[in-house]
């Protein structure tokens, strides 16, 4: 069949889970058989978010071929598990920059370059560009921001022109918010009736709303909102919160959407979708009662997005190892040797989360020394693992200067180094390690054992590297390098044998990690927690 395209947009509000529904409605699609992608439209001149601050972007997520995306890829891939990459997002920034080269290059002719066609064109060729490649059903691209801002207006008349040229094998669903308003005890449509007629007056109608509330909407207030924004009746969907967002596909299935996008691009719906592993997920989810206490170390807590892989992949191994998840965040920064057996001596489990820069280090050190003599379950995530490096190095090894050349670049004992081949790069886009790599296993080794196999391959994103000078020393004082990369011999994964489970990894397996597939290292930490905090309860 013809690839269908489907158009995602929101109004209202932002921050209204546009990449949810995305990621729920491409799960339904594939569940039913079909061949199905994501591709994540953002409005920022940023080329990617690689550049940005956790606190305004949340998580920059890494993919396959090296892309740094924005944290929606992260939700696509954990819903569907299909892998995305450089592809799938795509920024004003990335669309600018190849107009300006083409322009440079004379591929213009002369032309006097403009918003329009040139720069739509160019969208309307990303956009299309998947179809062409990648034998795709379905192809679902979500427009990032809000109906009215100005940055997102050339997506949109792109949106506009490519429903024309498409015909029938496109489809416009607008996402937009319910407000209820305590005082008066009622939901109110019009703001919902506002974001449709903006986005009408550019020219796009939507066929379908997906309404965002925190409260039910009554089937009389879905039609009076179908009349005014000239959608049918059935085709206003509502989206009410839920404890949990894997819950979503389940809630838009009931309400036949999947059903609704097939008709409505001419497509007859035959089997219903085979959701029985998602609903296993969702039934051991709901039936855990015993609670696994994780600790997160890190400085960006205040954002819980910056770190959300993270979250999600502690979510989904505790969900199979039939707990739930108390998700502990803890300020690095105000981490101390004074305070920090208060702060951890409760927890199940540490994990010292991946970043860059000094601030925060000194709480992570503090965290790493006190698990490592307490014998606390500890993972240790990209600079996590360097920051287990360097406590060893320091209060183990004797080297009490020891330091990555990142945090003190004249450090005596640079346990962690920059790559030889990035001591020459300057531009902040292109100094990192970045994708998938693989990466061989010590057989036996707790790493081996979790996986499964000895060899994995796993994404990267970073500069610093275990510097192998030091390698024998760390192995014949207990700390064992027993990852490390085929080609380069660079050092993936550490452990300490003699511990419960202390290992640390360069690479970042939280971006693999999906419902249907977890990562198998955050599983095997998960089950170790668990045996610590039942070892420890009967102690007490």
């Amino acid at each position: 069949m013809e690839t269908k395209y489907i158009f995602v947009t929101g109004g209202v509000v932002s921050s209204l889970g546009k990449g949810i529904i995305s990621a729920s409605l491409a799960n339904l699609l594939k569940t039913r058989g079909y061949r199905v992608t994501i591709q994540k439209y953002d409005p920022y001149i940023n080329i990617d978010p690689g550049t940005l601050n956790p606190y305004e972007h949340g998580e920059c997520y890494v993919t396959v071929d090296g892309h740094e995306a924005d944290l929606d890829l992260g939700h696509y891939e954990r819903f569907t598990d299909i892998r995305t990459t450089r592809a799938n997002n795509v920024t004003t920034g990335r669309i600018y920059q190849s107009v300006i080269d083409k322009e440079r290059r004379g591929d213009y002719l002369g032309k006097t370059v403009q918003i329009i066609p040139h720069i739509t064109d160019e969208i309307k060729r990303n956009i299309m560009l998947l179809g062409k490649t990648g034998n795709y059903d379905y192809i679902i691209t979500e427009i990032g921001g809000t109906v009215g801002d100005i940055e997102s207006l050339p997506f949109l008349e792109a949106v506009r022109q490519l429903r024309w040229e498409l015909g029938r094998d496109s489809l416009s669903i607008h996402l937009t918010y319910v407000p209820y308003l305590a005082a008066a005890k009622e939901l109110k449509t019009k703001p919902t009736q506002h974001s449709v007629k903006e986005l009408q007056q550019l020219g796009i109608q939507p066929d379908i709303l997906v309404l965002r509330t925190e409260h039910e909407v009554p089937l009389a207030m879905r039609r009076k909102i179908a009349q005014f924004c000239n959608v049918s009746p059935e085709a206003v969907i509502q989206s009410i919160d839920r404890p949990s967002i894997y819950q979503v596909p389940v809630m838009l299935h009931e309400q036949h959407l999947d059903e609704i996008v097939l008709l409505k691009t001419g497509v007859t719906p035959v089997d219903q979708p085979h959701m029985g592993p998602w609903l296993d997920f969702l039934e051991k989810m709901d039936s855990a009662e015993k609670v696994v206490n994780i600790g997160l170390v890190g400085k960006y807590v205040e954002l819980q997005d910056a770190y959300k892989s993270i979250s999600e992949s502690l979510f989904h191994a505790a969900t199979y190892n039939d707990r739930k998840l108390n998700l502990v965040y803890i300020h690095s920064e105000k981490l101390t040797t004074d305070n920090v057996d208060a702060t951890l001596h409760d927890l199940d489990g540490v994990i010292i989360a991946p970043g860059f820069g000094q601030r925060g280090i000194d709480g992570k050190f503090v965290a790493l020394k006190w698990c490592r003599e307490n014998d606390i379950p500890t993972f240790g995530i990209c600079l996590g693992m360097q920051c287990m490096v360097i406590e060893f190095a320091r209060n183990v090894l004797g080297l009490q200067a020891a330091n990555s050349t990142e945090m003190n670049p004249s450090t005596p004992d640079n346990v962690i180094d920059l790559m030889e081949d990035q001591k020459s790069v300057s531009n902040m886009g292109g100094t990192m390690r970045l994708g998938a790599y693989d990466c061989n296993l010590t057989p036996g080794s707790k790493a081996a054992c979790a996986y499964g196999t000895t060899t994995v391959s796993e994404r990267h994103r970073h500069r610093f590297e275990f510097n192998n000078e030091y390698r024998a020393r760390f192995e014949d004082a207990g700390m064992k390098c027993v990852g490390q990369n085929p080609d380069t011999h660079l050092v993936e994964v550490v452990e300490i044998p003699g511990k419960r489970w202390f290992i640390g990894t360069q690479y970042h397996p939280e971006y693999s990690s999906t419902v249907l597939s977890p990562n198998p290292l955050f599983i095997d930490f998960v089950r170790a927690a668990i045996a610590y905090g039942e070892e420890r309860d009967t102690r007490k």
